[in-house]
């Protein structure tokens, strides 16, 4: 263990570097002597391999029994440091890496990601890109903007809607985003749908987007705001969060942002960004990296930190494998749709050649089950068990 937590100092570390690990290495000090216990026998030559393995030995190999209440902080803050350096030096690559080199990573890691799901997301929102907002049932809102809820159905929005920059948190987005849509279209409407995306285009969008929180209390902030444009153009921009912020900004070799530098975001990300060889040298050779080039701004979002949990960790996952309910006590109640909602839904699951005629008949029954909260898939399911 001791050669391994001293072997970066022999490594060709840069300033930023050189800085990361010694942050590491001030919280593994705290609790060298459960660290010691662990034996290492892989001892990587490089600075992202040393941090993988000794991210691996503060998760999975480290004896937490031995650990006083007082040091698991330091483990939490150790793991984060070791998360964060991770994604700084993965997305750092993409300072000089070829477009061949990026597809090749997202190919390695595509299971670790959960690739297929979040393309999910990028191909249902694809025919939405030009769709008002205001004109997009709520639940296809939530999708483009980024927030899962509970009653998102499983059998049609097959994906985590919180890939790609969660919004989660933009309470107040999600409150105006509710009352004034039409409000974001304006905004939204200032991006073209195709073609070369301007300085000029992002400003006008800047000042709708700022208008939309005009006589509100809640202030603009930058996040939901790039993943609305990343949602719009995934070949443009890139979107942002303020978990991850500090390790985007620290790879791109600009100072960080706060959550209010709209100018800042052009010229040090999307500028930034485009400027890079794989993204202006984008050439797919098959299905899958025309696929990835069509979105070749989100790319940088598969670059970040993830491990075996990642996948299981999706929203979509979870409501996959969410216990049923063996009683109807003590349990959460179910939550309604809106019949709009409901018969949209609906609609589309029946356009599906597949379903024969006297099932199509039922449509009126089949939106009032999937109203009162059933899916889709399950609702149809019972309906040809029920009639044949």
């Amino acid at each position: 263990m001791k050669k391994l937590l001293i072997s970066p100092s022999n490594m060709a570390l840069g300033e930023q570097e050189s800085q990361i690990y010694q942050n590491i290495l001030k919280q593994a000090t705290e609790i060298s002597l459960n660290l010691m216990a662990v034996k290492v026998e892989n001892h990587p030559e490089d600075f992202l391999g040393w941090c993988y393995e000794l991210l691996d030995v503060a998760k999975n190999r480290i004896n937490f029994d031995l650990l006083d209440d007082h040091q698991l902080p330091t483990v939490k803050k150790l793991q984060d440091l070791l998360i964060a350096a991770i994604s700084y030096l993965q997305l750092k690559t993409l300072r000089i890496a070829p477009w061949p080199m990026v597809t090749a990573f997202i190919t390695s890691h595509k299971e670790v990601i959960a690739l297929d799901e979040q393309l999910k997301l990028i191909e249902y929102l694809k025919p939405m890109r030009s769709t008002p907002l205001k004109d997009m049932i709520k639940e296809d809102r939530l999708a483009f903007s980024g927030k899962h809820a509970a009653n998102l159905d499983t059998s049609v929005y097959q994906f985590d809607v919180e890939w790609f920059a969660s919004t989660k948190s933009a309470k107040g987005f999600h409150q105006l985003l509710d009352d004034l849509p039409g409000a974001f279209d304006e905004a939204l409407a200032a991006i073209p749908a195709e073609g070369d995306v301007t300085l000029e285009h992002y400003q006008s969008f800047m000042v709708g987007y700022l208008s939309a929180f005009a006589g509100s209390e809640e202030k603009p902030t930058l996040a939901p705001a790039t993943r609305l444009l990343a949602m719009r153009r995934p070949d443009v921009f890139t979107p942002i969060t303020s978990s991850k912020l500090d390790a985007l900004c620290q790879a791109l070799g600009v100072a960080k942002l706060n959550n209010r530098d709209f100018e800042r975001y052009w010229t040090d990300v999307v500028s930034t960004i485009k400027a890079m060889p794989w993204y202006t040298m984008a050439a797919p050779v098959d299905e899958f990296e025309t696929q990835l080039a069509e979105i070749k701004a989100l790319l940088p979002c598969l670059f970040y930190y993830a491990d075996k949990d990642t996948a299981t960790n999706s929203n979509y996952f979870k409501l996959l494998h969410k216990p049923k309910r063996t009683g109807t006590s003590g349990g959460k109640k179910t939550v309604r749709r809106g019949k709009e909602s409901a018969e949209v839904l609906v609609d589309r699951a029946l356009a599906d050649e597949s379903i024969p005629e006297h099932i199509r008949a039922k449509r009126d029954s089949i939106v009032a089950e999937v109203e009162k909260g059933r899916s889709v898939d399950e609702t149809i399911s019972l309906m040809r068990t029920i009639f044949g």
